[in-house]
């Protein structure tokens, strides 16, 4: 949530927050189901999760708001070319890769 990243103007924003604003949004009241999709090697779940039948993920990738993490899914990754070709959210200016 601390990260931050410049617009396409090049002015700096908490891009971190914003995610979390729009996560919090989408969210709202509704209960967040997740699902085991596999087990990374350090033996943490992976997980797709939904809210009011929305997936979590494709909405915030999709968003601009976070990206695809390829090392343990390729589920996200239209959503992650189509906001990077449209200059969607942290896509609009430049940002350092969360990992």
């Amino acid at each position: 949530s601390k990260q931050l990243c410049t617009d396409a103007k090049g002015k700096a924003y908490r891009c971190g927050q914003v995610a979390v604003n729009a996560l919090a949004a989408f969210i709202g009241r509704h209960t967040v189901t997740c699902v085991k999709v596999d087990i990374d090697r350090y033996e943490r779940i992976v997980a797709e999760c939904s809210a009011a039948g929305g997936d979590v993920g494709r909405y915030m990738v999709g968003s601009g708001l976070a990206v695809a993490y390829r090392k343990y899914s390729t589920a996200y990754v239209p959503e992650e070319e189509a906001a990077q070709t449209n200059g969607i959210g942290i896509w609009s200016g430049e940002f350092e890769m969360p990992w």
